[in-house]
């Protein structure tokens, strides 16, 4: 039997600019909050109604310089982690805080709307990166080049 999933998948828009500072060793940790809004039609009055959840999400190493560099208020984004849960104690009380811990970032606004990084984009999309991988990655999105002679081997 597996041990159990945490993992979160939010698609939503930036509700502040990214905040990151630099731990004691020098890697980055960028904070920012991430709306998602849901919409439906009240069956008994037939009105539409909406509700906005806001989500913590933190960031470590090269994916909260990213994060702190790209992001801005209002940016869209799809974000992939897991959830954290801390607890502390304050004048007497104890306090929570849940917040998405991201391992995988993409930017979903067009190219025009905000500056990723180079061999960030393919020809096709938003930006992505995982924090889970060193390296950058770019959408796999097939090109074909220019010739117009292109012969398909492929029998079907």
């Amino acid at each position: 039997m597996a041990r159990g999933i945490n993992k979160v998948i939010l698609i939503g828009n930036l509700g502040r600019d990214p905040e990151t500072r630099y731990s004691q060793g020098g890697n980055a940790v960028t904070n920012f909050s991430v709306a998602t809004t849901e919409n439906w039609r009240d069956r008994q009055s037939g009105e539409q109604q909406e509700r906005t959840e806001w989500h913590n999400v933190v960031c470590f190493a090269r994916l909260a310089e990213i994060a702190g560099e790209y992001l801005r208020k209002g940016s869209k984004v799809y974000i992939e982690g897991s959830l954290r849960t801390s607890s502390w104690e304050q004048d007497g009380q104890k306090k929570y805080r849940t917040e998405i811990m991201a391992r995988d970032l993409q930017m979903l606004d067009s190219r025009g709307g905000g500056g990723a990084p180079s061999g960030f984009e393919s020809a096709s999309g938003p930006a992505a990166y995982s924090g889970g991988d060193s390296s950058r990655q770019a959408d796999n999105a097939p090109t074909l080049s220019d010739d117009d002679n292109f012969d398909d081997d492929i029998p079907f």
